[in-house]
């Protein structure tokens, strides 16, 4: 079996990706293909308007993460915000990674709040890609500093 190195995760605004997305979407591990009727279903649940994150917002996560992760001792390669979902590439670590994922949202969900914000900001879950190599590794923090 091969050694976990790191791991790129991955997780969105509220309203920003939902299920039967045309850009496709993720369940249960599975990237799934557009189901407009799914969406549709999905956009009508929503309990408040999509979350876009405003420039000011997207600062104050990135210093809450940066804040989280050395609370927790956590190597980070490389950190993005955008207005619609966060990119980590973290160095392998032995706790549960949904754990450290979880102090991260809330991390940052907490510091919006302090600052005036209002509301649910995440959807639930993550997604996360293995890095099992160095060069696997090297492609995500690049993939992340690029964009």
């Amino acid at each position: 079996m091969a050694k976990t190195t790191g791991y790129m995760v991955t997780w969105t605004t509220y309203g920003s990706w939902l299920q039967g997305d045309k850009r496709g979407y993720v369940k249960d591990g599975k990237v799934r293909e557009e189901n407009a009727q799914l969406e549709k279903q999905n956009r009508g649940a929503q309990r408040q308007a999509t979350v876009k994150l405003t420039k000011a917002n997207r600062e104050i996560i990135k210093e809450a993460i940066a804040g989280e992760v050395k609370r927790l001792n956590q190597k980070v390669y490389a950190i993005a915000v955008y207005s619609s979902h966060v990119h980590l590439v973290l160095d392998y670590d032995k706790r549960e990674i949904g754990e450290l994922i979880r102090s991260y949202k809330n991390a940052a969900y907490f510091a919006l709040r302090k600052n005036g914000f209002a509301g649910r900001v995440w959807t639930r879950g993550y997604d996360m890609r293995y890095c099992f190599d160095e060069e696997s590794l090297k492609k995500r923090i690049d993939y992340v500093r690029r964009h």
